[in-house]
């Protein structure tokens, strides 16, 4: 029986498209399936501010009656402006191992691409670099995490099958919390701080950090990231959109700020207790029980998530770096963390993988954009 699509418009149906992605990987013993809701959150209209102005459509794969595959299609024009570049984004890929309903796919999400004027298709990649990106191509047997899309090998295939080739490639490192933490890189961190007047904030609560902190911080993230592959600078809705959705399960402890002294976030890092496993027991549903789970991870845990590193332009290649783990590797260490996870960073960016040599670490996980011209 041939492979039926058909395009996600209504509630009911992004629903659907929504579950089919998080029960493919439901037993898979390496995957971190997302929270149903924060997938609706983040698809819906008038929900997520990056829908204001990026053109979207969502399309199902159904062949004997059952849903076998998923894709977005997504035009951010922000990116596009800023790259100069006429390209739809494909993400939120899934698809059980069949041609038939690859090939169904990307042909309607090209289709819809081709019909908007754009000439090229690259992915997988959500609204913003805040959206999981990049297909896994190496690191199968190691667990994801929130903020990363786990997919199977077989997907590889069907991507290079259709034509697709590397855009960018992401790495991702396994650091081992030192023990004791270097003392010549604490003394590296204070020649830094007093050399450019720079100093951790001591942060108090949460709430305080929010409102002090939270525009500043992407305001920060703007700045340092503006340069790197397909970055969209975030307006002030979507800012607001991800200090709601992200900023409540962090950890006072796992968060480092750096200022000057004229008050100026020169400096972040932004770290979380690994979810993975606690992700794996709930299963799509934080209600009734799973935000039992999703609390235990916060309070009790061996892996951290380093989320975000960013330092200011102006202040690169100065060292600063030294502050913030001088600052979070000893109270990691302090509270039980035995290894850190480093999201996704692009092979090219050294200024950030150069981090890790002073640490014991390994490269254990790889993952790719791709990209294609539609004909």
């Amino acid at each position: 029986m041939s492979v039926v699509i058909k395009e996600v418009k209504s509630k009911r149906d992004l629903k659907k498209f929504v579950w089919f992605g998080i029960n493919m990987y439901k037993d898979n013993p390496y995957a971190a399936p997302p929270l149903a809701m924060d997938d609706l959150l983040n698809l819906s209209k008038g929900k997520n501010p990056a829908l204001d102005f990026c053109d979207t459509a969502y399309f199902l794969a159904y062949k004997e009656g059952k849903i076998v595959g998923r894709i977005a299609g997504i035009i951010q024009p922000v990116a596009n402006e800023t790259w100069d570049q006429k390209h739809a984004r494909f993400g939120w890929i899934d698809f059980v191992d069949d041609p038939e309903v690859s090939n169904a796919l990307f042909d309607a999400v090209e289709r819809w691409a081709k019909s908007k004027g754009m000439t090229h298709i690259h992915g997988p990649l959500g609204f913003t670099d805040f959206d999981n990106e990049g297909a896994l191509i190496e690191g199968y047997d190691r667990p994801g995490t929130l903020a990363t899309i786990y997919n199977y090998p077989y997907y590889i295939e069907h991507y290079e099958r259709l034509g697709f080739e590397k855009e960018a490639d992401w790495v991702e490192y396994l650091i081992t919390v030192p023990d004791v933490f270097p003392e010549k890189f604490i003394r590296m961190a204070e020649i830094v701080k007093r050399k450019f007047n720079l100093h951790p904030v001591q942060l108090v609560s949460k709430k305080d950090t929010v409102e002090r902190y939270g525009q500043k911080i992407f305001d920060l993230l703007n700045e340092a990231y503006k340069d790197l592959f397909g970055f969209a600078k975030l307006t002030d809705e979507q800012i607001q959109f991800y200090i709601k959705l992200y900023f409540s399960f962090f950890r006072l402890d796992t968060v480092v700020l750096v200022e000057n002294d004229e008050g100026d976030l020169i400096a972040l890092g932004i770290a979380m207790p690994s979810f993975t496993k606690a992700l794996q027991k709930v299963k799509g549903k934080l209600f009734p029980f799973g935000w039992y789970h999703m609390l235990k991870a916060i309070k009790k845990n061996d892996l951290l998530d380093l989320y975000l590193i960013a330092v200011h332009p102006d202040y690169q290649n100065k060292g600063v770096n030294a502050i913030l783990f001088a600052e979070m590797m000893p109270v990691a260490a302090k509270n039980g963390y035995v290894y850190a996870e480093s999201n996704p960073e692009l092979e090219t960016n050294t200024k950030i993988t150069a981090h890790w040599d002073y640490f014991e670490h390994e490269i254990h996980k790889k993952r790719r954009v791709y990209i294609k011209a539609i004909k």
